[in-house]
């Protein structure tokens, strides 16, 4: 009985032994392949391919983000533990465990601070190449970027996971290198992801489902006019002409809907092309001020003072500033 008893318990020491090394090699594994992943996500960020991913979750944020950073594309970070705070266009935010930032296009993001404990899925992609299957899918986040007054979104879906879920599935890759089984296959979850998000936003931006649905088919038609037009045409009655309203019922329609006037929403795709020709190309004020159709550069100057804050010159110095 002795005997059976030391070899029982030699057993039990080795089976922990076992257990033990296994978990140790788990866990190993999983810190380098989190190592590999942050390594792919960098060079995906630093080369702008198509799509960049961390294809799982990662507790530090690529050396490309700590500085700013050009997003553009449609930008979605889930934080799952821990929280960061960061700046989008110099604004400053902060999202916690449960909570998921999205980025409008064109921005410039930049992480501040992240706690110990951080973990997150990261996910940014262009939506350019795959238009033609993603259709009119992406009118609701057009329409949610342009009626938000902020470059990014911070909220807490309830979908957290699964917006994770597709992170996971999505590789680091540009659309062209796929073969086309691997193209299609993307697509569609690229399909599945958008809708997933325009389901989102639609919850936001109807407000919980306050407006009809034939108010909000206006809408949608409202924005697409606005984001085919707004460079040229500002006023009111164009865009009532076109979807064959009076210009009081549209204004009044559209400030029950999103709380802001159809001069509002034409004045914020101004403002947000602008900002996007300031930081991100070296057109002189005046050649911005012509390509959005202003009589001189001295109206666009007025106009953009007014609509931020900043004059046109001083807005791209502290741009300038802020990425040396």
């Amino acid at each position: 009985m002795l005997k059976m008893h030391k070899k029982a318990k030699n057993s039990a020491v080795i089976a922990k032994n076992v257990v033990s090394s296994q978990r140790f090699s788990y866990i190993t594994h999983v810190m380098e392949t989190e190592s590999v992943r942050l390594n792919v996500l960098e060079d995906a960020l630093d080369g702008r391919l198509d799509i960049c991913s961390s294809e799982g979750s990662l507790t530090v944020f690529p050396k490309s983000l700590l500085s700013s950073y050009l997003v553009d594309y449609i930008g979605i970070i889930v934080c799952i533990d821990g929280f960061f705070s960061f700046e989008v266009n110099e604004e400053p935010g902060s999202v916690k465990a449960g909570e998921t930032l999205f980025l409008t296009e064109n921005v410039r993001l930049q992480i501040k601070v992240a706690s110990d404990n951080l973990r997150y899925y990261l996910l940014f992609y262009r939506i350019g190449p795959i238009r033609d299957i993603l259709g009119n899918t992406v009118m609701m986040m057009r329409l949610y970027s342009t009626l938000n007054p902020r470059p990014f979104s911070i909220l807490a879906t309830g979908e957290e996971y699964a917006i994770a879920d597709y992170v996971q599935l999505l590789p680091c890759s540009s659309y062209g290198e796929s073969t086309m089984f691997d193209g299609h296959e993307r697509k569609l979850l690229m399909l599945s992801l958008t809708y997933r998000l325009c389901s989102i936003f639609n919850r936001k931006v109807v407000q919980g489902g306050e407006a009809s649905g034939h108010k909000i088919d206006i809408f949608v038609r409202l924005i697409t006019l606005i984001s085919e037009h707004y460079q040229k045409e500002r006023s009111v009655s164009f865009y009532a002409d076109r979807l064959c309203l009076s210009p009081k019922y549209l204004s009044s329609m559209v400030k029950s809907i999103c709380g802001y006037t159809v001069q509002d929403l034409v004045f914020k795709a101004i403002i947000r092309r602008a900002i996007f020709l300031m930081t991100s190309t070296s057109k002189t004020i005046l050649e911005i001020s012509d390509e959005l159709h202003f009589p001189n550069a001295s109206a666009f100057g007025t106009f953009f003072k007014k609509q931020t804050g900043l004059s046109p010159k001083h807005y791209r110095l502290s741009e300038n500033k802020e990425g040396e």
